[in-house]
Formats: structure tokens, C-alpha cells, sequence
């Protein structure tokens, strides 16, 4: 559930609220009991949990990661590593 920011009108009570996405915005402050607007930005969190996101946290084993081209790979379309003596 996505976790959204209010604030009242009156009193600058903030606070957050856990609601699915299909409920209705919150209106009437638990503080004070007047007008509450949610904060604009909230509400699309995004947790990051594991050990990471890297290349090598979806590689399928076996497979060869591509090569980085290093300025030493020839130019011509479908060369494969002639070294430029064509």
C-alpha cells in the first residue's frame, strides 16, 4: 500500500497515511478536525531491498556479459577483430 503525506489547513498537523490507491484522499485533520490537503510528490515511494540492483544480481548463469568496446575493435560492419588490415 502506498504511503501518502496530509497536512492540515489549519493547524500544520502532518502526518502520513498507509491507503490503497483506490480510497478516498483523507479531509477532516485527527488533530484539529479541519481541513487536511494531501502533499503533492507523495504517495509513489520506492524501496529498494536486497543486496542491490547490478548487472550481476539478473545474470543468467552461463552467459557472457558483452564485451565494452575499447577503441581497438574495427569500424567495418561484420568484421570480427581483423585489427584494421583491410
Amino acid at each position: 500500500m502506498p504511503t501518502y503525506d496530509y497536512e492540515c489547513t489549519k493547524c500544520s498537523n502532518t502526518f502520513e497515511a498507509f491507503q490503497q490507491m483506490s480510497e478516498k484522499h483523507l479531509t477532516k485533520c485527527p488533530k484539529c478536525g479541519e481541513k487536511l490537503k494531501r502533499l503533492i510528490g507523495s504517495g509513489s515511494g520506492i524501496i529498494f531491498k536486497g543486496s542491490g540492483f547490478y548487472s550481476t544480481d539478473y545474470k543468467k548463469p552461463g552467459k557472457a556479459s558483452p564485451s565494452i568496446n575499447t577503441g581497438n575493435a574495427c569500424p567495418k560492419e561484420g568484421c570480427h577483430g581483423c585489427k584494421h588490415s583491410h
